[in-house]
């Protein structure tokens, strides 16, 4: 099946990309000899009127071969305004450049494939506002983002895109909250995003996310009504009095108008599975249970009134081997403060510590077991890794939270078609990018060429991705065409960025540049692509080496 994913994947590509020359060049009157698909011997041919329509044995190009004077081919009288080079320079230049450019276009019409059939896309509700960023007191968590900037917005994914765009910008926000429309201008932050190659990118952000923190709670007190009536850190609350509680502002809705009535409150709690699945895995189940749960009256707020808050703060696992846990910190600790200064959000702690990663940070806890405060000195541990043949550096935590999301109800998008098309063109314009920027490093040396892949490694991913999806598997063929296209656009001869070189060279003599030269250069490029491709080769034979012996034993028996 495999070997069936890797044809098509390879076919579909080398087809649209000669389908480009040769429909150009029909159109300009050229004669094709030949549009083959893969090189070597031919197994399967169709002779059209004037061309053969054929399929060779090895799939890894092809060729649409024209009636050229300057090669063997015999030019009837008649056909001498026929070869390719009876035609002007930039009829030339259209035809060679129509493959590359089919190729950068068929991603567009994958990608969009795939985003029309997306489906029901999350609403423009904001579920989380994180502290310290510019939406903080101005917008609210279960606001409905009707706008921007008065363009109407049907998606949470809209109000991403809008807001990364607008760096540095104020925009205008209309949201539906408490049963009215609202008007909030917020600026957006300009935030710079590290990526894969070194590529940083400005990116605008105001610090909200969807879907809203499901009712998992945190119980710090344990003389606190929750505590004294069984409920404890990361139980979910289902139902209070028999209303149903999907979110924890649902949680916080519900018990506001609570001071001194017993209510039953349902709710699941995960419990650890030992040695699940004879030891491969770490597992937990939800058990249910029953409470009833008794409010203070004379408190105020939801945490002194009934010793629940949610359990944003509250570490879930905490690795033994981690700087965190030498510290002192357990499983169910609430963070308190890191560096004497209060941690109003995980997400807050997160970035104050990598904003940071290189000295050792205080944190300050509030302990489960003893519900005293604790303080203790941690460093962020450093990771150095290979990635696309470069030495990165990343720091990690380790410490980890558990805030499940409270399933949202999605949205059919109003403008899918509009949505499907922009989303296609960004995410090719995108992978165009990244592949320029690859193509800079490799020049740079700042990239090995040992990152380079041939088609080892592509049969692999074509059986991997073609296995979980069609979805999956345009992806990967977007991706892939696009490589095609940029690499055949190359200065290197034998490609067509040669062809266009050579035309370049043409325009400014203003004669042709003579056959012998020609002839030399192609087998220069033709020795260069070869190089690459045995370099490639050699790249998936090393990566795969334990396995291609493997599997030679076994053969051998």
């Amino acid at each position: 099946m495999d070997l069936l994913y890797f044809v098509v994947l390879i076919g579909s590509l080398i087809f649209v990309h000669e389908l480009g020359h040769f429909l150009f060049a029909k159109a300009f009157g050229v004669k094709v000899i030949t549009f083959c698909l893969g090189f070597g011997p031919k197994i399967m041919k169709l002779r059209g009127r004037e061309t053969e329509y054929c399929i060779a044995l090895i799939p890894l190009g092809g060729y649409v071969r024209m009636l050229e004077s300057s090669k063997t081919d015999v030019v009837m009288p008649e056909d001498r305004r026929r070869t390719f080079e009876s035609l002007p320079l930039y009829k030339r230049v259209v035809v060679v450049l129509a493959g590359p450019v089919m190729s950068l276009l068929f991603p567009v019409l994958l990608y969009f494939g795939v985003f029309v059939s997306a489906g029901p896309l999350l609403p423009p509700t904001v579920g989380v506002v994180l502290p310290g960023h510019p939406a903080d007191g101005k917008l609210r968590p279960g606001d409905r983002i009707m706008s921007i900037n008065g363009e109407d917005v049907g998606t949470f994914d809209e109000v991403k895109r809008i807001i990364a765009k607008s760096s540095g910008q104020t925009l205008h926000f209309r949201v539906f909250r408490d049963l009215k429309h609202v008007d909030v201008e917020v600026t957006v932050a300009d935030t710079l995003e590290r990526r894969d190659l070194d590529i940083v990118q400005r990116v605008g952000t105001v610090g909200i996310q969807p879907s809203a923190p499901a009712a998992c709670i945190g119980v710090p007190n344990a003389d606190s009504p929750a505590y004294r009536a069984g409920l404890r850190t990361f139980d979910i609350v289902t139902y209070v009095n028999g209303e149903a509680v999907k979110r924890f502002i649902d949680l916080e809705r519900i018990l506001e108008g609570n001071h001194g009535e017993t209510v039953p409150v349902t709710y699941a709690r995960p419990v650890n599975v030992p040695n699940a699945l004879g030891g491969l895995a770490e597992m937990a189940v939800y058990e249910a249970g029953v409470v009833a749960l008794t409010p203070d009256p004379n408190a105020h707020d939801l945490v002194s009134r009934t010793g629940i808050e949610l359990a944003d703060l509250y570490a879930s696992i905490v690795p033994e081997e981690s700087s965190l846990f030498r510290a002192g910190l357990r499983p169910s600790d609430k963070l308190l403060k890191l560096d004497n200064e209060v941690i109003p959000a995980w997400s807050t702690f997160t970035e104050r510590v990598l904003a940071a990663p290189s000295r050792p940070h205080r944190i300050d806890y509030l302990s489960a077991r003893d519900s005293r405060v604790h303080s203790g000195t941690f460093q962020v541990r450093r990771e150095d890794y290979i990635s696309q043949g470069q030495l990165e550096t990343r720091y990690v935590t380790r410490v980890q939270q558990w805030l499940p999301l409270a399933p949202e109800e999605r949205v059919e998008h109003p403008a899918l078609v509009r949505y499907a098309i922009e989303k296609a063109v960004q995410e090719t314009i995108d992978v165009m990018h990244f592949n320029l920027v690859a193509v800079v490093r490799l020049m740079q040396g700042r990239l090995s060429f040992e990152s380079l892949s041939g088609p080892l490694t592509i049969y692999e991913v074509a059986g991997e991705e073609g296995r979980k999806g069609p979805g999956y598997f345009i992806w990967v063929m977007a991706v892939l065409s696009i490589n095609l296209g940029l690499l055949n656009l190359l200065p290197i001869p034998v490609l067509d960025g040669g062809h266009l070189m050579f035309f370049a060279v043409e325009a400014l003599l203003r004669r042709p540049i003579p056959l012998r030269i020609r002839e030399i250069s192609h087998l220069v490029g033709m020795s260069l692509v070869i190089l690459l491709m045995a370099m490639a080769f050699k790249n998936d034979v090393e990566r795969r080496w334990d396995v291609i012996v493997d599997q030679f034993k076994e053969l051998v028996g």
